[in-house]
């Protein structure tokens, strides 16, 4: 008898471990914020350009449905159970595989983390991104976290993982 997939597999012991990595990375960063800047404050980095803030998001990317930390601390939950059960539709045996869902996993769990902390009870966002226009005007994005980008980033690997499958020519058929 074939011995079946297990949790301790090559692969999931490589997602795993930067899994961890990601995590510790993104609370270590968030540690620092809670410690050197109070809730709402900001210290710019680069005129008109990058500040670090320290805001809480109990909202999801852009602070959407702001307000809802339980709900969308269940949607993480549930998010990250079903893409460890669903992991293998996806490469995830391939080091960039792994690489893309150890991306996600630390990162879902970083900022879940934060949705259930009792200290916290919402995402810590800190890196902020804008263009201060003349007159005033400011273009900007939404503060985000280590997990943040580690998400975005794991999300995006799985798309050109998943593309360059889908059109990679595939032997003739003899």
């Amino acid at each position: 008898m074939a011995a079946a997939p297990t949790i301790f597999q090559k692969s999931n012991r490589g997602i795993a471990a930067l899994a961890l990595v990601v995590f510790a990375l993104d609370q270590f960063t968030k540690w620092l914020v809670l410690h050197n800047l109070d809730l709402s404050d900001e210290k710019t980095v680069i005129p008109g350009f990058f500040k670090l803030v320290h805001w809480g998001n109990t909202g999801a990317a852009w602070s959407l449905f702001s307000g809802n930390n339980a709900a969308l601390a269940l949607v993480a939950l549930f998010a990250l159970i079903a893409l460890f059960l669903t992991r293998h539709h996806f490469s995830s045996h391939t080091l960039s595989g792994q690489i893309a869902f150890g991306l996600i996993f630390g990162g879902i769990a970083g900022n879940l983390t934060d949705r259930l902390l009792p200290s916290r009870h919402a995402v810590v966002d800190f890196l902020y991104f804008y263009l201060q226009q003349r007159g005033g005007r400011v273009i900007d994005f939404p503060a985000f976290n280590v997990a943040d980008t580690a998400i975005c980033t794991g999300v995006g690997l799985i798309f050109l993982i998943t593309w360059k499958t889908e059109h990679t020519p595939k032997p003739a058929a003899n």
